[in-house]
């Protein structure tokens, strides 16, 4: 059997983390079965399907890098055949008209409520023949009275419905448009979809899609529901714990494969393993390996992930992430040897590519302002002659080279009988405009001498400029 798995949410939002990791499933089942991953949108909710909602999935996928072997498919492309197979149920008399009303249906729902009952559709056009002129009938499914339908899970295991619990669902609306759980079914019949993954709260649709695949002849595929997404605080997740949008992930600094491999623990492990490449989570992913129970999200192992991703990634690959943050604090730059050597000098102290953006603006644009910490410490008429000593030494340079800065200002510490540190760092604020930055010798090779200089030359002025 081809494996054959689907990714099916509904454009009515944005990709969330409990999407991303649903996707993210799908793909990797596919994967390591050597199978296809199908793409679906499933956008007939007309009114809250939107194209923007539609163009976030897809820009979510991309950066993630899960991309399809089909699709995008549109369900609203396909009304034609749903139409054809409701059809083919009614001829076949697994489906009627129904035409109650709304009043109708909602007296009939407050008398089970009131009987204490669960409120479910009677039945009570199941049987009829003749059509009432003027009304435009739903269609619903004939749903079996007896019996029981079995989901054997590959998560949660075998679980167990009373079809007499399960009333006869509509399948097609008064206006001919169809559900969800039927179009559902017609497209997984279609994409001979062998293997459906999706969160937990599809469960009890599950039966019914069964019993329409069994109404059509057709073996329906196998399911494996996933546990629930939970925020840090064990309640339901929610946008002020991480529900947000999978781009804002990027926004914020993380990078695509830290966010796979998070997202991969959630709810799945192998063995004690916490990073996988790509590769390894294809090999080693299998959904027996899922748990049943309920994931909470934590950032701060999101960020710890994160930033061993940044210190084991390659430069050149980090450099046009880091890049694309830098245009969003105002820098603009195509130097990719210095974005990929910014990357080198910042990778071991940067959680977030975000971060790391804002600390190395100093590296392509001059600052507005130093410190004033920073410079009410070091840019001192004490730090003055160290400050003239380097900046000369630096000036007469022939070598410039971090190895070179290095010995410089080991051997002005030296000379003016210091402690390195009265010399590195008036320099490194005179430099990057406040006392952070990286090693000053990594710092000045990357700036190169001609800002290097020029920086020094105002650091210089503006501490005789307090003088006076």
């Amino acid at each position: 059997m081809t494996v054959r798995t689907r990714f099916a949410p509904s454009p009515t939002g944005y990709l969330h983390i409990g999407g991303a990791r649903t996707a993210l499933f799908c793909w990797l089942y596919a994967r390591h079965h050597h199978g296809q991953f199908i793409l679906r949108i499933e956008d007939t909710d007309r009114e809250r399907s939107t194209p923007q909602a539609v163009q976030a999935i897809l820009d979510g996928m991309g950066w993630l890098e899960l991309r399809p072997d089909e699709g995008p498919f549109y369900q609203t492309q396909r009304f034609d055949r749903y139409s054809e197979v409701a059809a083919q149920l009614r001829r076949t008399g697994h489906a009627y008209h129904c035409y109650c009303s709304k009043e109708e249906l909602e007296h009939m729902r407050a008398e089970q409520l009131a009987r204490k009952q669960k409120p479910r559709y009677d039945g009570r056009c199941r049987e009829r023949k003749q059509s009432l002129p003027g009304v435009a009938p739903v269609l619903r499914f004939k749903n079996p009275q007896t019996g029981q339908s079995v989901v054997n899970d590959l998560v949660r295991g075998k679980v167990v419905f009373d079809n007499a619990e399960l009333d006869d669902l509509i399948i097609l609306r008064s206006d001919g448009t169809p559900t969800y759980n039927f179009t559902v079914v017609v497209d997984d019949m279609d994409m001979h979809i062998s293997h459906v993954i999706r969160g937990d709260d599809h469960l009890n649709n599950t039966p019914r899609q069964i019993n329409i695949f069994q109404a059509l002849g057709v073996e329906p595929p196998q399911y494996a529901h996933l546990p629930m997404i939970l925020g840090p605080d064990g309640t339901k997740l929610s946008k002020r714990h991480g529900a947000v949008s999978v781009m804002q992930y990027r926004e914020d600094g993380i990078l695509p494969a830290a966010l796979l491999n998070y997202l991969v623990r959630l709810g799945w492990s192998h063995g004690d393993q916490e990073i996988f490449t790509r590769e390894q989570m294809i090999e080693y992913f299998d959904l027996g390996d899922v748990n049943q129970s309920a994931s909470a999200i934590n950032p701060a192992k999101l960020e710890w992930l994160n930033q061993q991703y940044i210190k084991g990634g390659d430069p050149e690959v980090l450099a046009t992430e880091l890049r694309w943050h830098l245009a969003r604090v105002g820098v603009e730059t195509d130097d990719e040897a210095k974005l990929a050597a910014v990357v080198r000098a910042q990778a071991e102290r940067a959680r977030t590519l975000k971060e790391m953006a804002e600390h190395s603006r100093f590296f392509f644009q001059d600052f507005a302002d130093y410190d004033p910490q920073a410079a009410q410490k070091n840019l001192t008429v004490d730090a003055q002659p160290a400050l003239t000593t380097i900046r000369e030494g630096l000036a007469a340079l022939k070598d410039w080279s971090a190895a070179a800065v290095h010995v410089l200002v080991g051997e002005v510490a030296t000379a003016m009988d210091v402690k390195l540190g009265k010399v590195a760092q008036p320099l490194r604020v005179s430099v990057s405009g406040g006392s952070i930055s990286p090693p000053i010798d990594v710092t000045l090779e990357i700036l190169g001498r001609e800002v290097t200089l020029a920086r020094l030359d105002r650091a210089l002025a503006w501490i005789a400029a307090q003088t006076r």
